[in-house]
């Protein structure tokens, strides 16, 4: 009984770290094609180019210039929107993943968070009149669940 618990054990913690993060590929990349490092290094969401793309982690990503592409290979942690490039207010407060617009974002303690946007809703806002702290911590927590589950 025992080596059937172990292996049990040994075969769900194997599955659970082979597991991918789901990430917010809606559009083909991550963040709607938008170049992640641009919102760092550019202050604003830049389109990314076809040609200038990778796979990271099981997603593509798309930039602007040759040169994001090498900042990005160089530290792709840095740069990889929270939460898998879902609306960051989402997982924290609904713990849930929603899309987003890519445009709607805020850079945080040197984190790029993506929002969902519409005419009637903008969640950046209702995330920045929250307590962004609290939300963080709990989106943190959210997301240790969620980005394994695959988005339907």
């Amino acid at each position: 009984m025992k080596h059937f618990l172990l292996f049990l054990f040994l075969g769900i913690s194997t599955t659970l770290s082979a597991q991918q993060v789901d990430y917010n590929t809606k559009k083909g990349f991550v963040a709607e094609g938008y170049d992640v490092v641009s919102y760092f290094v550019d202050k604003k969401p830049v389109e990314g180019k076809n040609k200038f793309q990778t796979n990271y982690d099981g997603a593509k990503f798309r930039f602007s210039s040759d040169e994001h592409l090498k900042m990005f290979t160089e530290n792709p942690k840095k740069y990889v929107p929270q939460y898998g490039g879902y609306c960051a207010y989402a997982v924290a407060e609904k713990n849930t993943k929603m899309y987003i617009d890519a445009e709607a974002y805020e850079i945080r303690d040197g984190k790029l968070y993506l929002f969902y946007s519409s005419f009637f809703w903008n969640k950046l806002e209702d995330w920045k009149e929250g307590n962004t702290k609290e939300l963080q911590a709990k989106g943190d927590e959210n997301w240790e669940v969620l980005k394994y589950k695959k988005n339907k």
